[in-house]
């Protein structure tokens, strides 16, 4: 009873969706400060049914200390994105206040629910954490963007946080565990964080699971392999070349990226991405997901 009231008192938003009509429709939308809810009436074309979420920040991101927690259900068959307006701020942190943000969603059969925001963007000594916990049946269908960029490079800030965690689980009916995924960068722990990504200014990772997005993931790992192909044999146009303490010059591709399948019945495929530039992740991710305009009404990224 004690995490429940906890839960209540930390909430600050929560969406419900169900079918009304035949069509996605918000049965429920709560939020407060220090988050807002934006729900157009219409995204993309009227054939699709999907309904469009932008979560908001006041005051532009997170403030040191925040402790935010939202809550989502998608109903059987309906369809929900979740998005937002621009990359999601992590504000310095006031002594050692952790910023913490808490998704929790339930995504009901033959259901879509869409994770697609703009990265996280930690300023100088930052603390962030960040979960993401989904409760899905065996044929839901989830896409989960997660990405960071370094920081504010027009400030001189390139991995100066302190602490970033971001940790997404998923979980099938009854609890089982279908996918657990953590990662953490903080310097206290293993130094400079700088030094261990070097140039690479974004890490980005892509998830799709469920039988609706069966062709994506088909699609994803061709281009992928293609991606990776074509450096290893075309290297010249792809990598970044840089001297060396020694003076010696060293290639690095400027986008590498990887896939891998997991589940008993291979339903889930994770994307890695690291990149040089924030340009090029979100070129990546409007090519690999333009195929989810037939089920979200609009091409992602775009």
């Amino acid at each position: 009873m004690g995490n429940e009231q906890e839960d209540k008192e930390m909430e600050m938003g929560s969406i419900v969706v169900e079918k009304v009509g035949g069509r996605s429709s918000v049965v429920h939308c709560f939020s407060r400060y220090p988050v807002k809810f934006i729900i157009p009436k219409k995204v993309g074309s009227s054939r699709t049914d999907a309904v469009w979420v932008y979560a908001l920040n006041y005051g532009g991101g997170i403030v040191s200390g925040d402790q935010i927690l939202c809550k989502f259900s998608v109903g059987d068959c309906c369809t929900m994105v979740l998005t937002t307006q621009g990359s999601t701020k992590v504000y310095k942190s006031v002594g050692s206040k952790c910023s913490k943000q808490i998704l929790e969603a339930r995504v009901g059969s033959n259901a879509l629910l869409a994770i697609i925001p703009d990265p996280v963007t930690c300023f100088s000594t930052a603390r962030y954490y960040q979960k993401q916990v989904f409760n899905v049946s065996s044929n839901s269908n989830l896409v989960i963007v997660d990405w960071i960029t370094s920081g504010r490079h027009e400030s001189g800030e390139k991995w100066d946080f302190d602490l970033y965690r971001s940790i997404n689980n998923i979980f099938l009916e009854g609890g089982e565990p279908l996918f657990l995924d953590t990662m953490s960068l903080e310097k206290e722990k293993i130094g400079c964080i700088h030094e261990l990504v070097q140039d690479y200014q974004v890490i980005a990772m892509i998830l799709l699971l469920g039988p609706k997005l069966q062709f994506v993931q088909n699609l994803v790992q061709d281009k992928v392999k293609g991606i990776m192909s074509e450096q290893l044999q075309h290297p010249s146009g792809a990598l970044s070349h840089k001297r060396n303490e020694a003076g010696y010059f060293i290639s690095k591709p400027s986008l590498m990226t990887s896939c891998s399948v997991f589940g008993t019945k291979k339903t889930i495929l994770v994307v890695r991405v690291a990149a040089m530039t924030t340009e090029s992740v979100y070129k990546f991710l409007q090519e690999q997901l333009a195929p989810l305009e037939s089920l979200l009404g609009v091409p992602p990224y775009h």
